[in-house]
């Protein structure tokens, strides 16, 4: 068993973010336990200001809380998008 968990450490999803203001797609290779906020850090990283956008999946807004593994499977499409809020 303890062997199946430090597997599950190594595993990656590839994801991809699509930013509709820019009509950019962006890969990234995340970890099941990183959350949003972790992601937006990423975009940060790569130059994409996220701060004042909001992700959608399958039509369902996602809080910066939530985990990937939670809210996304492995070759997912994130949008986002300028948060009408």
């Amino acid at each position: 068993m303890e062997g199946l968990r430090r597997l599950s450490r190594w595993k990656r999803y590839h994801i991809k973010v699509h930013l509709a203001d820019e009509a950019l797609l962006l890969p990234l290779t995340v970890r099941p336990r990183d959350t949003l906020s972790d992601l937006r850090a990423q975009l940060v990283g790569q130059g994409v200001s996220s701060w004042k956008r909001a992700f959608y999946y399958n039509a369902r807004r996602l809080d910066d809380h939530q985990t990937v593994r939670d809210a996304l499977q492995d070759g997912s499409v994130l949008l986002l998008v300028s948060d009408p809020r």
